[in-house]
């Protein structure tokens, strides 16, 4: 009998555990490091959408999603003063087809990815790799905990800021592509009585939304703004990050000197910049890359989650479809890259809509919202359904 091949998988957000989950079903022995703890706060709301409801359906947890599902509230635009611009339900926004896609909170959809393999893989929390070696017959792996071990292959599934990407292909900037906006994400008290529904306020090349996912007493806080150079060295630095945030919104009307009262004492600011991540190859030797790892769309597209679900599946369904690593790393990378490239042109096909950066653009924004008002909801985007998920037959 064949030995089992041990694969490491770093990252137990997204992508993780659903490859962890396609592996185990192919034959390999996993396990996935993580570097947080095994609980996660409930966080954002993330979309999960046309070929990844599939992947979902065939994993068996889409009955627990639809119940997770957050009910899809209306957006309302705000113009300089406050004033309303238009309010319209949210599919009719970002292109999502209604009673099919989903709405859940990452940490809900982290949290259901985990249980569907915690008794069949091995999770290593708060720890990571802290050399990758591959010059041998496989990979040897120290931890940062001291742990030494050596896999067959070792998969990246640790995020927009990969360190497995680094540590294997070379420096973040190479592979990076700024798309022009700085963004804050945190949490704050919902003092001004909003339930399920979400207000944008814009004014050129800055936007600050509030968004209440049922009636709670937290608000997920939203701010970003247009920047034509990325801000490296403030983001490096908690206390520079919020004068950064501080100073792009200084004299902005609505409700955001509250907001940003509020993110001055948040302890669970998320501050970054909106960017892709595009590579010329996925895998090298024994190592390959999946979801932001890989190739992140950025928030822009709404289309990071669903990217990480289907290029997981597509990845395992390569290794079950081929014994030689190098074969299914070239299968996968020709079978997925086309789904991914049209994705990522999202925002240069106007994924970047709700943020103008010009007066004229924010109006023609305005103008095409006061339209949805009154016109028949779009066609959901292709791009939501461009790929037909083969069979997947695991090797005997």
């Amino acid at each position: 009998m064949t030995p089992k091949r041990k694969v490491l998988v770093s990252g137990a957000g997204i992508s993780g555990p659903a490859l962890a989950y396609w592996l185990h079903r192919t034959g390999f022995e996993v396990t996935v490091v993580e570097k947080a703890g095994a609980s996660r706060a409930p966080g954002y709301p993330i979309d999960i959408r046309g070929t990844a409801t599939e992947v979902v359906r065939r994993m068996g947890i889409l009955p627990q999603l639809r119940s997770a599902h957050v009910d899809s509230p209306r957006c309302t635009f705000l113009d300089a003063e406050g004033g309303t611009v238009a309010s319209l339900a949210s599919h009719a926004v970002v292109g999502s087809v209604q009673g099919q896609d989903l709405e859940v909170r990452r940490g809900d959809l982290a949290a259901l990815l985990q249980a569907r393999v915690r008794d069949d893989v091995e999770f290593l929390f708060d720890d990571s790799i802290a050399t990758l070696d591959q010059s041998g017959r496989g990979v040897d792996i120290t931890f940062h905990s001291g742990l030494r071990r050596t896999y067959d292959l070792v998969f990246g599934a640790d995020g927009l800021h990969s360190s497995t990407r680094e540590s294997v292909f070379g420096p973040e900037e190479q592979f990076h592509r700024y798309l022009g906006y700085c963004f804050g994400l945190f949490t704050m008290p919902n003092t001004f009585g909003l339930s399920h529904e979400l207000m944008l306020w814009n004014t050129p090349g800055k936007a600050a939304a509030l968004y209440a996912v049922g009636d709670t007493d937290r608000l997920h806080a939203f701010l970003t703004f247009h920047r034509p150079e990325p801000p490296s060295a403030a983001l490096r630095n908690p206390e520079a990050r919020r004068a950064l945030l501080t100073t792009a919104f200084a004299g902005a009307g609505w409700k955001v000197p509250a907001i940003i009262g509020a993110m001055r004492d948040a302890a669970d600011l998320y501050c970054d910049t909106a960017g892709q991540i595009r590579m010329p190859h996925w895998s090298s030797g024994r190592v390959a890359l999946v979801g932001d790892a890989a190739y992140a769309p950025s928030f822009l597209t709404g289309q990071g989650s669903s990217l990480a679900l289907v290029g997981a599946y597509m990845l395992a369904h390569a290794l079950a479809a081929h014994r030689d690593h190098t074969a299914a790393f070239a299968a996968y990378e020709r079978d997925l890259r086309a789904f991914v490239r049209v994705n990522q042109a999202l925002v240069d096909n106007g994924g970047a809509r709700l943020f103008p950066t010009t007066a004229r653009a924010l109006e023609q924004r305005d103008a095409m919202l006061r339209d949805l008002v009154t016109m028949p909801s779009p066609p959901a985007r292709p791009a939501h359904s461009a790929l037909t998920l083969p069979v997947f037959a695991p090797m005997p």
